[in-house]
């Protein structure tokens, strides 16, 4: 076949100078426009290069991958290497088994394994690349165990530095026990030094074991610096303030820990902090999924500011791994241990063998339930009285609560308030600002010591009334106001149905009521270190005089009949 012949082929003078497609000239049809030569070979340069520059872009990433899979690779070799040879104590992961070849696995499987961790959640956690990770939900999962194994992973490297926390000292004894049965054999040369509480690894990192019953103890690991912290049963703490703050000591200037700064935490459903964790990590989303950690009060997600290259971008991401019993092989093997939590009372059952978060334990309204108490949000009638209830705090939340009476006397909790750092004032502005479409409240009541006086000054009450929200003093007897919440939340003998109901809107108070422990010390009254406030606002509710609908009726008919009183009663004036 001949060659094929180019010819470069001189524009039109007429077109010279011109760009694009020439215009069409006058009574020319529209079909014989056609586009110049010079705009022809000008397009066909353009679309070469765009696919020379598509070509360079996937060389790029195809470059980019078989260097990432080099690297990966070669420190892959590394580490078996070394572990088989026995010169440095690596853990092996098994995203290094899988880049090398069978014949690898093959020898590593013949090796003596100081430690696997079980198919399922105990191996999701170990592999899981989030910064704050929650392994919790039934006993008998291997979280502890799990919690123990995960710093190891880093020992290797002498700048690491790892801190594991628990409650009292007695539980911080049974974790010791346990690392003293696994840390010696995966790292021979270990050593644990009894008076500073630490494991000393034979590369000069450690892992410092200590227990912290008092929240505002935590302040004692001011200035230091971990990249790996694990708290065992995080529940056990009453709020998230241990847990944040210790977050402030996760930094590192070694290149390798830099980028993974971890937090790792465990928990049975229930205890005192039962209420935050659940609102932290399993209300948040869905079970085994990472997504951006969000502030605890407000819901929001932390992102990097505008003025950063990350913009918008979550600030680091959690992930919640559920546990259960049936992935502890080594305990359901004779089922005595299953057999023992199916024997437990309702309430520990679900916790404990269902890993059930909607239940506490110690639950000071067992009763409660969301498939009974919360409904969606309906339009209420107007003629339904409306009472507004109120717990104020500064530094802690304030909690307003509207809730609306029905003709057969039943509470529906409709709308909460929950807010933090407001004056009275400007909570005072926020209420009326809700309550612009509502009905006038027939009844307001706020907790009682907002009425207190230090001073010359006005008190909180005053204050909030001045600025147009009028209010009537609490009764504050807590055990008659648990009592009644009680008898709200059980059916009616009647209508067998709850004599309160709360609007699903209301999240604050469904997770108290769900969540908030009794009190140690008084069996009859909750755990007044629990996040109480939603509960406090709803005991002021159920317990002012005026409750029901037949006394409202009559209070204000009593105010009516006083509003005129005709001099004779014959005519009527």
């Amino acid at each position: 076949m001949a060659p094929r012949k180019r010819v470069l082929v001189p524009p039109n003078p007429e077109d010279l100078g011109k760009v694009g497609r020439p215009k069409k000239r006058p009574g020319e049809p529209k079909t014989t426009h056609n586009m110049s030569d010079r705009e022809r070979a000008r397009r066909s340069v353009q679309m070469k290069l765009k696919n020379a520059k598509k070509k360079q872009v996937k060389q790029d990433v195809k470059t980019a991958r078989n260097r990432r899979k080099v690297r990966d690779l070669t420190s892959a070799a590394k580490n078996i290497e070394n572990a088989l040879n026995g010169n440095k104590t690596r853990v092996v992961d098994a995203a290094d088994l899988d880049v090398l070849p069978p014949a690898v696995t093959d020898l590593i499987d013949d090796t003596p394994v100081i430690f696997k961790p079980n198919e399922g959640p105990q191996e999701d956690f170990l592999s899981a690349s989030e910064q704050d990770v929650l392994y919790g939900g039934a006993a008998g999962g291997g979280k502890s165990f799990a919690l123990l194994a995960d710093p190891l992973r880093y020992c290797h490297n002498p700048n690491h530095r790892g801190l594991l926390l628990r409650r009292t000292l007695d539980e911080l004894t049974e974790l010791i026990d346990k690392s003293k049965q696994l840390y010696p054999k995966a790292f021979p040369g270990a050593t644990f030094r009894e008076s500073k509480s630490t494991w000393v690894f034979p590369s000069g990192a450690t892992m410092w074991f200590t227990y912290l019953d008092r929240d505002k103890d935590v302040t004692r690991f001011q200035g230091q610096a971990f990249n790996w912290i694990g708290i065992d049963e995080i529940t056990q703490y009453p709020n998230s303030y241990v847990w944040d703050y210790l977050r402030s000591r996760l930094r590192s200037t070694d290149p390798e820990l830099q980028t993974n700064l971890t937090m790792r935490c465990t928990a049975n459903p229930g205890g005192v902090g039962g209420w935050w964790v659940k609102k932290m990590y399993i209300d948040a989303h869905e079970p085994n999924k990472a997504f951006g950690a969000k502030d605890l009060e407000t819901g929001r997600t932390f992102v990097w500011p505008d003025n950063h290259p990350k913009a918008g971008q979550p600030l680091f991401y959690r992930k919640f791994i559920p546990a259960r019993l049936t992935d502890n092989p080594f305990l359901m093997a004779d089922g005595q241990y299953e057999a023992m939590l199916r024997s437990l009372p309702d309430v520990e059952r679900r916790r404990l063998l269902e890993g059930d978060w909607d239940v506490a334990e110690g639950a000071a309204f067992p009763e409660f339930s969301r498939v009974r108490h919360v409904v969606e949000h309906f339009e209420l009638p107007t003629n339904w009285p409306r009472i507004r209830a109120a717990d104020y705090g500064y530094s802690s939340p304030s909690c307003v609560l509207w809730g609306a009476i029905d003709w057969d006397n039943n509470i529906w909790i409709y709308r909460e308030l929950y807010v933090k750092h407001l004056t009275a004032e400007q909570l005072a502005d926020k209420i009326l600002e809700c309550e612009e479409l509502d009905p006038l409240p027939h009844y307001t009541v706020l907790d009682s010591s907002c009425w207190n006086k230090t001073g010359f000054g006005p008190s909180i009450a005053e204050t909030m009334m001045r600025a147009g929200v009028r209010w009537t003093p609490s009764d504050r007897n807590r055990l008659q106001g648990k009592m009644e919440l009680h008898r709200r939340l059980a059916d009616d003998p009647h209508s067998k149905e709850p004599r309160m109901r709360i609007f699903s809107t209301c999240k604050h108070i469904i997770a108290q009521l769900s969540g908030i422990p009794l009190s140690k010390t008084n069996s009859e009254d909750v755990d007044t270190r629990a996040e109480d406030h939603a509960y406090d606002a709803l005991r002021y509710m159920v317990m002012t005089r005026t409750s029901g609908y037949t006394s409202i009726h009559k209070q204000l008919q009593g105010i009516k009949d006083q509003a005129f009183q005709p001099y004779d009663a014959t005519f009527g004036y």
